[in-house]
């Protein structure tokens, strides 16, 4: 992966949030800023990887898919990947006609979203039974370390914090948002993607050019204060070779839309062996 910086930057929101629980929906993200960020974007090199990923994973599903679509901000990540696939923009409404889909791909955004379920349920519906989601995100890893230096340099400079990152998820909560959405055999993952950077200025900067800059709808309208970026790179830990290396944690979520020929689980105590009674089989058939 590339370890030089494109584009300067201020600030960043690599971020999951946990859906709002109430009526009202909480805005948490300015569309109009991440629309501008996306705009500018020229690194698309971690949105490859994790494609490379999702296709590996369809791969290993003993099932061709014939009417796929893909929820995403940048299409030309997906050109010539599934030949025939609708692109859709994340949008809040997405543009998935009803029942029209076998396999919906939602493609490294739903951590921008107001309302992650919503997305999850709009993906859901557009699902003809028994078709496949597969989402990605960053999860609750993703830039630990960056994170804490800017928290800690701007405390020390400002003497508070303003709204740069959002909560982001953990792997736990993330797959409860399937059945939420009402999939079914609900699966969800993390694999680690780790960028080797100059500093940590040279690492925010990468993150404006992949176009995932703060987009926060409460964050401070003026560029950071030269002392808490200069906090920040100081306090950000380098490996043996002096570099700072970035963690990206991506999550992967699958779920199935129900349909009548999916396995199911049994129900709690309608095995007609016990657990004690197949262990106490398998010693005598090993001599125990």
């Amino acid at each position: 992966m590339p370890s030089t910086p494109r584009a300067s930057s201020a600030a960043l929101c690599i971020l999951r949030r946990l859906p709002y629980m109430g009526a009202i929906m909480a805005q948490l993200t300015d569309r109009s800023a991440l629309g501008r960020h996306r705009a500018r974007a020229s690194a698309l090199f971690l949105r490859e990887a994790v494609a490379d990923e999702v296709q590996d994973r369809l791969a290993e599903v003993n099932r061709r898919f014939t009417a796929p679509a893909v929820v995403t901000p940048f299409p030309e990540v997906w050109q010539g990947r599934l030949p025939g696939a609708r692109i859709v923009p994340d949008a809040e409404v997405l543009d998935l006609p009803e029942g029209a889909q076998d396999l919906v791909i939602h493609d490294l955004c739903l951590h921008w979203a107001d309302d992650p379920v919503g997305q999850l349920v709009q993906c859901a519906r557009a699902l003809q039974p028994d078709g496949l989601l597969v989402a990605t995100l960053f999860g609750g890893l993703t830039l630990a370390e960056l994170r804490g230096a800017l928290a800690e340099a701007e405390v020390e400079a400002t003497g508070g914090l303003s709204p740069r990152v959002a909560p982001m998820g953990e792997i736990r909560d993330l797959g409860n948002l399937l059945g939420r959405a009402g999939l079914a055999l609900p699966v969800a993952d993390a694999a680690p993607f780790d960028v080797s950077y100059s500093d940590a200025l040279a690492l925010m900067r990468d993150l404006r050019a992949m176009g995932e800059a703060n987009a926060l709808a409460g964050r401070l309208r003026r560029f950071t204060r030269r002392a808490v970026l200069l906090g920040a790179m100081a306090r950000y830990p380098v490996n043996d070779e002096g570099r700072a290396v970035a963690h990206f944690e991506v999550v992967t979520l699958t779920g199935w839309k129900p349909a009548p020929s999916q396995p199911k689980a049994l129900r709690p105590g309608s095995a007609v062996r016990s657990l004690a009674d197949a262990l106490d089989e398998a010693r005598r058939e090993r001599g125990d």
